[in-house]
């Protein structure tokens, strides 16, 4: 019976890392270190041998080599540090290429129901610490290895009690230690992920609605709680201190051993006269530069403990298969966003064709009850049936379950009872598509912040729908125009130009179904208006076809089309369908 892959062994898989480029990393680094082993013996060697005073000559091709291995040393660990970090970076953007494709296949709701800091922590920090995986775990041990038999090596012929004497120090310092870092990292690594992600956590939602909280006469509880938080994680850190500091001394307590081993067997050779000065020189010092290759196990033990850890956080968001390498995959890419309970632009399907439409299905709930909790639903009992062309209005306070109800019908959010479907049985992300109203603005380029729903867009499609959303005059002062560069989260753009940013996907986008969640928010009253009424009219194709299902949240009822139904959602997840 075959056993499953680990989750740190499905996440290696996913950094797709050539064993070539591995092992030409690992080469350089023995490289390194053999030409720094070398470097001290001849050393040692010139450095005795020299206080006997032989002719110069004598000592002529040890000056050179010593010249030599200093000059190879540094060029072997440009070469190393190149290629290693090579490999790691590489694995990086493989890993992530290989997570959002496998957050893109999920079907569920486990995305949505994370906090928005603890799925960026994640596709993050934990991403990161496979990449250094890469470099402070995995490559570390195979060049001690390789360095632990070259050393043993290099003793044996000279003394065997000083080559089982630093056999028995190599296995104090690259078993013992690692194994005691590990257990360490072990312990605490849990805790000190838990408060990290809670801390990350707090500080977004605090960043993200600090009015609110301001106005809610909450934020000076919200903050002593990051601070408390934080405290936590503080702590968390500082228990891990102390078995790593044992850790730590045990390779230089296995330094000791080897040391005390050489200078008995030096001092056996010196009496017995079998051994020249530099010999004997060769068996005191080598030891001290034994034992580089050792000093970085610990610290490789602790990052495997934490790559292990970060590797089961990150599959339990891409599901139990894990990320899977792109030559294993069969299907094509699934071209999608990853989601959040705050929402997020969501674009379920592949490119679209700008040749032909895609048939528009019927959208039906049935008994549909919609929310975050089973113990508090914001819609109940919703009987909803959207043919296509259908337009829907969709009305209630803050806080009612709006977005909620969007969520739900997109197939983000599954359903605490009843069920969402489509009636040609396709999947709802196949051609339902929401944007949510704080779905993000990237920091590139305008034409880029637009074909993350198209990949296939040309400037005039970019231009016609900005045109259409009321932005031609905006764009044309643009410094660059469409390859102007926003900032971070639309930092440089007001509020009314992202939202009609946002608008402009949809326009583009020109799904069967589409969702929007307040589209017309931080406009002016009549543009926003007059925004609202082209999205609710099925004649104006204007900014969709008339063919394709439109749901629209506002907080405008009274700019909606006569004769366009409205579902109003109100206390106790109440809902009424009525025409406008």
């Amino acid at each position: 019976m075959r056993v499953p892959a680990t989750p740190l062994r499905r996440a290696e898989r996913a950094l797709e890392i050539p064993r070539a480029r591995l092992l030409a990393a690992v080469l350089a680094s023995c490289a390194t270190l053999a030409a720094a082993f070398a470097l001290a013996a001849v050393s040692a060697y010139l450095v005795t041998r020299a206080w006997t005073m032989p002719p110069v000559l004598d000592l002529t091709v040890a000056v050179v080599m010593v010249r030599a291995l200093g000059i190879a040393r540094g060029v072997f660990r440009w070469l190393d540090r190149m290629l290693i970090h090579d490999v790691a970076l590489r694995g990086v953007v493989s890993l992530r290429t290989n997570l959002f494709t496998a957050l893109a296949a999920r079907t569920d709701d486990a995305l949505t129901r994370l906090r928005r800091g603890d799925l960026l922590s994640r596709l993050g920090d934990d991403a990161q610490e496979l990449g250094d995986h890469i470099i402070t775990a995995r490559v570390p041990a195979l060049v001690a290895a390789v360095m632990g038999v070259v050393v043993v090596a290099t003793i044996a012929p000279m003394s065997l009690l000083a080559a089982m004497t630093m056999l028995v120090a190599l296995v104090v310092a690259s078993l013992l230690a690692p194994l005691a870092a590990y257990r360490a990292a072990r312990i605490t690594e849990r805790a000190v992920v838990t408060t990290r992600s809670a801390v990350g956590s707090s500080a977004l939602e605090i960043l993200d609605d600090a009015t609110a909280l301001r106005v809610d006469g909450r934020l000076e509880q919200s903050l002593a709680e990051l601070d408390s938080g934080q405290q936590a994680h503080d702590a968390a850190l500082d228990r891990a201190a102390l078995p790593a500091a044992v850790a730590s001394a045990a390779v230089p307590v296995a330094m000791v051993l080897a040391v005390a081993g050489s200078l008995l067997a030096a001092g056996a050779a010196w009496t017995d006269g079998g051994a020249s000065a530099g010999q004997i020189g060769v068996l005191l010092l080598l030891p001290l530069s034994s034992f580089e290759a050792a000093t970085t196990l610990p610290a490789a033990a602790s990052q495997h403990a934490r790559s292990r850890a970060a590797a089961q956080r990150l599959a339990e968001i891409v599901g139990p298969a894990g990320p899977r390498p792109a030559h294993s995959r069969s299907e094509p890419d699934a071209d999608m966003s990853p989601h959040d309970r705050h929402g997020a632009s969501h674009r379920a399907s592949g490119h679209m064709s700008a040749r032909a439409e895609p048939a528009t299905p019927t959208l039906r709930a049935t008994g549909l009850s919609a929310g975050w909790n089973e113990d508090a639903a914001r819609v109940a009992g919703l009987d909803l049936e959207l043919p296509p062309g259908s337009r829907l209005a969709v009305v209630g306070p803050s806080g009612s379950g709006k977005s909620t109800l969007l969520a739900t019908l997109a197939g983000l959010l599954d359903p605490l009872a009843g069920r969402v479907e489509l009636t040609d049985g396709a999947p709802l992300r196949s051609a339902v598509t929401m944007f949510a109203e704080d779905a993000h603005v990237f920091a590139t380029t305008l034409r880029e912040n637009l074909k993350v729903v198209r990949g296939d867009l040309t400037d005039e499609t970019a231009r016609d729908a900005l045109e259409a959303v009321g932005l031609a005059d905006w764009v044309a002062i643009l410094p660059r125009g469409l390859d102007t560069l926003l900032g971070p989260d639309g930092t440089t753009v007001s509020g009314g130009e992202r939202r009609r940013l946002l608008l402009a996907r949809a326009v583009i986008r020109r799904g069967p179904v589409l969702l929007l969640d307040e589209p017309t928010e931080h406009l002016d009253t009549a543009r926003g208006d007059d925004l609202l009424r082209a999205l609710l009219d099925a004649a104006d194709e204007t900014l969709v076809p008339a063919a394709s299902t439109v749901v629209v949240v506002t907080h405008r009822p009274e700019a909606i089309p006569a004769g366009v139904p409205v579902l109003r959602i109100g206390e106790n997840a109440s809902t009424r369908l009525e025409e406008s």
